[in-house]
């Protein structure tokens, strides 16, 4: 097979179709730019949950003079019962989960109260001896939090124990819901792209027709008459996926670690790195998509 005729094949046929060719780039560069950002959530969201679960903490909430239960019937937690906490956490039994802990009084508790709540009129309506003192527990492994929890849930003087992760569940599972919800955008967004491929061929192979059945009464190959439609449609695939591939790199660099990485300095954020590893599965989706779509076409719909 003659490289340089299928080449001229291939520009004749992307310089007929420019208009056909310009709408692949375009809904190519659109379905694949959906298609990154969905990867770059998804490797967020695993950042995340590693970066977020290692600072995940248990806190031991006790008694205050509000408190409701049965484990709470003295009201504000006593002396010795907040000493026959700190003794379990020490004691043999939980010691060995245990990486730090501290214990936090009503005073600290309302200070940071203050903090998160500034400017908002409820922090004028609470007082110290209404919020919980607490024992902030860092875990060895935070996934063996339950036996925490068993183990001093319902003890006179503990309100309750709380897995701070369980929060970050329902804010993982909020992230997990848009990034499905952009592959599934991107997925209609590569049908559209593949069935606008197959027809840009199919337009291409029709306008074509009269030198295609010259060619096949010479003796070409079906390889041959092939070859070039495949090439046209992997072609303007390509630019699209090199347009996606840019404004991912670019979103990561100006959006993520430009504007919010000078805001947010405590999270662990997607970097060029990651950008420029989504950039090669952009190009691979969009040139086997298009090689599929382009081979599927010609080889159904073109007669000759």
């Amino acid at each position: 097979m003659r490289l340089g005729l299928v080449l001229s094949e291939v520009a004749n046929g992307l310089r007929r179709n420019a208009s056909m060719v310009v709408s692949v780039v375009l809904v190519t560069f659109i379905s694949l730019t959906f298609v990154g950002a969905a990867i770059l959530m998804q490797m967020q969201i695993g950042q995340m949950k590693n970066f977020w679960y290692d600072k995940a903490q248990v806190g031991i909430y006790l008694c205050s003079d509000i408190s409701p239960g049965e484990t709470c019937t003295g009201g504000d937690a006593s002396p010795e019962q907040i000493a026959a906490v700190e003794a379990q956490l020490e004691g043999p039994t939980l010691a060995q989960f245990i990486d730090t802990y501290y214990f936090e009084t009503h005073e600290q508790a309302f200070e940071n109260f203050k903090k998160q709540f500034a400017g908002n009129p409820v922090a004028d309506y609470v007082t110290a001896d209404q919020l919980n003192q607490t024992f902030w527990v860092n875990l060895k492994d935070p996934s063996k939090s339950a036996v925490l929890v068993e183990s001093l849930s319902g003890i006179a003087g503990v309100e309750n124990v709380t897995d701070q992760r369980k929060y970050l569940d329902q804010i993982f599972s909020v992230l997990n819901v848009a990034s499905y919800t952009a592959i599934g955008i991107a997925g209609l967004m590569l049908i559209a792209a593949a069935l606008l491929i197959a027809t840009t061929i199919r337009l291409s192979a029709f306008s074509r027709r009269r030198e295609l059945g010259i060619m096949r009464l010479v003796g070409a190959s079906n390889r041959f008459i092939q070859t070039p439609f495949i090439l046209e449609g992997v072609f303007a695939a390509l630019l699209g996926s090199l347009l996606a591939g840019g404004a991912i790199v670019a979103l990561v660099y100006f959006f993520v670690q430009g504007y919010l990485g000078a805001r947010l300095t405590g999270f662990a954020l997607v970097g060029m790195d990651d950008a420029l590893v989504v950039v090669p599965i952009l190009l691979v989706v969009g040139a086997v998509l298009a090689a599929f779509s382009a081979n599927f076409a010609i080889t159904r719909y073109l007669k000759v």
